[in-house]
């Protein structure tokens, strides 16, 4: 088993997401939710 040199050990990328696509999925899950509340139980306009 061969020894990862400092230089090589700070150029490794863990597994994890890209805050974008993390933002992307939270907007996207919120945006659903809000369309199916939307559906289900549509509120009047107010005055």
């Amino acid at each position: 088993m061969t020894e990862i040199r400092e230089k090589e050990l700070e150029n490794v990328k863990g597994g994890g997401i890209s805050p974008w696509i993390a933002f992307g999925v939270g907007a996207a899950v919120v945006f659903l939710i809000g369309l199916y509340d939307g559906f289900v139980r549509p509120l009047g306009c107010r005055e």
